[in-house]
């Protein structure tokens, strides 16, 4: 019997049915706008905070306006990449600008990193020579910062954030929330008991939450970039749940990574038995992907295996497998043995 070849199948989606989509039924257009809300927030109260800075001579109250300059770059980025990945496929851009928002997400991961480590220099230096602070000054700017901060969080939060490119933009406010908190309390001190050091120790905390969440960022991405397995997805496992369907007699080649963020893919090389219907197994399989995992985008190749060499079960009909298989690494996911499949 010759070998049989079925043509390969490419289901396109973006995994919008599960736990990488959007949670609640937002539109680009939606997330837009509550972006562009948050960065007007923003923008209004960073121009007013830079120049009370200046006149209290708060290194906090600079620290925390320098990172709402980037919540502001961030959104203003985030809103550009939404723009270009919407574009559709064309040319040699095969999936579109989609990872234009990865690109987005690492770059406002290693603005957050940067700036951490100019504002721990600048703390040290103040903690060793502390400058007069107006410290009622800096509280009541810290309160509106607060208020501000909450308004803008909300915002962005309504938003997708299961995209790392919103995602980047709400840690950037979320974590300029906790800074504007804790800048509060160091006015607080300075008002109130003359401790002029909480401010230089307040912008170290507002550099340690820039850089913790700048090191997420980068590392969430760079496993985009990467195009590693999808987090929560083990590449072993499902390579030998489909192993084990029934008539599948192999699965090799078995690629999963993440075009964009909520957008996984996979692509692999199916045998099934002599005996048994590609076409069925190929659905069956696209089926057990959707559903279990929310891989929506695959590319099956699905041939019989060759009649004239033993398969590994070596049945003669299809089977459903219970046995033991082989799913270590890149190696093949074999089938072991089970009941017929109906083809």
């Amino acid at each position: 019997m010759s070998e049989e070849r079925e043509p390969e199948e490419t289901s396109h989606g973006h995994g919008h049915g599960h736990g990488h989509g959007h949670g609640h039924g937002l539109t680009p257009d939606a997330d837009s706008r509550y972006l562009g809300g948050a960065l007007a927030l923003i923008l209004v109260y960073m121009t007013g905070e830079v120049v009370i800075g200046l006149l209290a001579r708060s290194l906090a109250l600079i620290s925390d306006a320098a990172h709402m300059m980037t919540d502001a770059f961030a959104i203003a980025l985030a809103l550009v990449a939404m723009r270009i990945a919407a574009r559709p496929p064309k040319g040699g851009y095969t999936y579109g600008l989609r990872r234009a928002e990865i690109l987005s997400a690492q770059l406002n991961g290693l603005t957050l990193i940067l700036l951490s480590v100019f504002f721990v220099y600048e703390g040290v230096r103040r903690l060793l020579d502390p400058p007069d602070v107006e410290g009622q000054l800096v509280f009541w700017t810290s309160i509106a910062g607060i208020a501000v901060n909450i308004a803008a969080t909300w915002l962005i939060s309504r938003a997708n954030r299961s995209s790392l490119n919103v995602e980047g933009a709400f840690q950037h406010i979320l974590n300029d929330l906790y800074a504007f908190i804790s800048t509060a309390v160091a006015g607080l001190l300075v008002w109130t008991v003359g401790f002029a050091r909480a401010d230089a120790i307040a912008s170290l905390v507002v550099a340690a939450l820039m850089l913790k969440a700048g090191y997420e960022l980068l590392r969430d991405a760079g496993r985009v970039l990467m195009e590693a397995a999808p987090a929560g997805i083990d590449p072993s496992e499902l390579g030998g749940r489909l192993a084990r369907r029934p008539c599948v007699e192999e699965v090799h080649d078995l690629h999963v990574w993440e075009v964009s963020s909520g957008y996984p893919a996979l692509s692999a090389h199916v045998l099934v038995d002599a005996m048994g219907d590609c076409h069925a197994v190929r659905r069956d399989l696209q089926t057990l992907l959707r559903d279990s995992y929310g891989i929506t985008h695959t590319t099956l190749e699905v041939d019989h295996v060759d009649a004239t060499a033993p398969s590994p079960g070596d049945h003669g009909h299809c089977q459903d497998a219970h046995g033991p298989r082989h799913v270590a690494g890149a190696q093949p996911h074999r089938h072991a043995g089970g009941h017929p499949c109906d083809h």
